[in-house]
């Protein structure tokens, strides 16, 4: 992966390349970002311009060989960790390292992918993957080993709010006192998540949604017409992932915004009405047997979108950026159930919700009574 393959972020790209020539390479570097936002990417391209000795801000120059491991994510100075489970494949103990060839096949397709992405990959998208304490056992015996090519030996730990209490003790003192020429990266999207001890111990590079202009012309070189580039970077929100599932006609989006359209309908024909309640468990009963990655993405999506609607309510259209494509229905139409009376408590319901489904409840109970909740917001008036 090269600087030039990485969308935007030119600020950062330049920071990193100028840390690496003046030789002020931080051990542990902390990058948060969005989904779609490029980290992994940048990371990648980072740790390549380091262990190949590149010259230029386009990763020009610099060992050929080397280019190419890295190219191929093979580099024996390059490792990676991130979230795993138990699957068909990996019946005990799982770590990052059985999973590699499908890591470098998903990085090839999808370096700018999101975790459920990654979870379908490896056939766990009904678990919640993490990374544990076998994990961090495998990380500080590779990077305790001298560099195989006498450089530098680079870290790349994705979506590392997904480490476990006991993995990150375990990896604090090699965060904070790696062996020498040892660089370790953290890509997160959610730094409230990783304990304080470690997000002390890192470097914090921070990065932002990418520019609707720069996602419109790589949709272009995907085979996009000016008006879907334009349509898709406008929807993405920054999000260049969602745009590239956009194009392709394969977001979760699209099943999501069935689910809300549903829920919705149904929320409206409860009042008064004892049928509609048997609608409202057969919905519940419909989310709830899909993995658990999926429901909190489900409930991260209501989330934006009662958002969208306040947005549209207070006449701020110019901030909205989301469209459902279910025919009949019309976001400007739902916008005025939403208000100052109730969207505090729908959103402190569906983060519960979110909370309840990350600790293991009962998804249909979960469901079914946020559901019932949300109706009966939906249905309380606006001052």
């Amino acid at each position: 992966m090269l600087f030039e393959q990485v969308l935007g972020q030119h600020h950062l790209k330049k920071h990193l390349t100028t840390t690496i020539q003046m030789g002020r390479v931080p051990h542990a570097q902390l990058f948060v970002g969005p989904e779609g936002s490029g980290t992994l990417a940048m990371a990648i391209a980072y740790a390549q311009y380091l262990l190949c000795g590149n010259k230029g801000d386009e990763n020009e120059g610099g060992n050929a060989e080397c280019n190419i491991k890295c190219a191929n994510l093979t580099h024996p100075d390059l490792h990676f960790a991130f979230p795993v489970s138990n699957s068909d494949k990996v019946k005990s103990h799982a770590v990052s390292d059985y999973y590699l060839a499908e890591w470098r096949q998903f990085v090839k397709e999808q370096p700018y992918g999101n975790l459920f992405d990654w979870y379908r990959t490896i056939g766990i998208e009904k678990k919640q993957g993490q990374i544990g304490v076998d994990e961090a056992q495998d990380i500080v015996k590779k990077l305790t080993l001298k560099s195989y090519e006498g450089g530098y030996k680079v870290l790349i730990m994705w979506m590392a709010e997904k480490m476990n209490t006991s993995a990150a003790n375990k990896l604090l003192k090699l965060i904070e006192e790696p062996p020498h020429k040892t660089v370790l990266l953290l890509i997160a999207e959610d730094e409230e998540q990783l304990i304080n001890t470690i997000r002390s111990r890192c470097q914090l590079l921070q990065f932002g949604p990418l520019p609707e202009p720069i996602i419109a012309e790589r949709l272009l070189a995907e085979g996009a017409t000016q008006d879907e580039a334009n349509r898709y970077a406008h929807e993405a929100n920054g999000n260049y992932n969602k745009a590239l599932d956009l194009l392709h006609k394969d977001s979760e989006d699209l099943v999501f915004e069935r689910w809300f359209v549903q829920w919705v309908r149904t929320a409206f024909k409860a009042k008064g009405n004892k049928s509609a309640i048997h609608e409202l468990l057969l919905w519940s009963d419909e989310v709830s047997k899909t993995g658990r990655e999926v429901q909190k993405k489900f409930l991260l999506y209501c989330l934006s979108i009662i958002r969208q609607a306040l947005l549209i309510n207070y006449s701020a259209k110019e901030l909205v950026y989301t469209h459902i494509n279910v025919d009949g229905f019309a976001l400007e139409k739902f916008a005025p159930f939403v208000h100052e009376n109730n969207v505090e408590n729908m959103t402190k319901e569906l983060e519960d919700a979110m909370l309840h489904v990350e600790r293991n409840g009962n998804s249909k109970l979960i469901f079914t009574d946020l559901s019932i909740k949300l109706t009966r917001l939906l249905h309380s008036k606006a001052n």
